[in-house]
């Protein structure tokens, strides 16, 4: 599902309230999920979810041009958070093939150097208020793809500090008006990492 982004990314960074230090807004609308995490209502909650959201990318080495080049700087990071040295330049060449062929062996799926749902699975990691990492420096360039003013609503520095909890929780409310049941609680989970890198609210 991609739809025209409302620049709800850049409107949330530069509001007062973060200005002024005030902790994150904790409200979650109505359509938002409040099942408990783990529990059957949330597994179901979480399935009925990721059923709305768009397929995960399919990239393998090339062009990839089906998908911004944010797309696989995200794999990119998410193969660095798993231990890879790669240089995150968005492009789909023959390190990244080894590195995702690496990975996939590791996890015992099909080393074919593609990467689909099952390594998109495997590879993502929960990040949330206080996690460091490559993995966080994913979800702050897929914030700044979105922000149609300047792209650099976030500086991409791994830290998962106060800036970068108000984008997500942004970005999760707006796709809570799209997907009736989208959580939105700050963390960056398998849906909402399923939604960053399928592109959802892109311009």
């Amino acid at each position: 599902m991609k739809v025209k982004s409302p620049g709800w990314a850049g409107a949330a960074i530069a509001s007062g309230a973060l200005a002024a230090g005030i902790a994150v807004a904790t409200a979650i609308p109505a359509a938002a999920s409040t099942a408990a995490p783990g529990s059957p209502a949330a597994a179901v909650t979480d399935a009925t979810t990721a059923q709305a959201l768009q397929p995960w990318p399919v990239l393998r080495q090339g062009p990839n041009s089906q998908w911004p080049r944010v797309t696989v700087r995200s794999l990119q990071y998410l193969l660095n958070a798993r231990g890879a040295k790669l240089a995150v330049d968005g492009a789909f060449g023959p390190n990244t093939k080894a590195a995702v062929v690496k990975f996939q062996r590791s996890r015992h799926l099909t080393s074919d150097g593609v990467v689909g749902a099952a390594t998109w699975r495997a590879l993502i990691v929960t990040v949330q208020r206080g996690s460091t990492g490559p993995a966080v420096r994913a979800v702050q360039d897929q914030i700044n793809f979105r922000n149609l003013r300047n792209g650099h609503t976030l500086n991409v520095d791994g830290i998962f500090g106060p800036n970068t909890a108000l984008a997500v929780r942004a970005f999760q409310r707006a796709m809570a008006t799209e997907i009736p049941g989208f959580g939105v609680d700050g963390i960056v989970g398998p849906r909402t990492w399923q939604a960053l890198v399928t592109e959802a609210l892109s311009g």
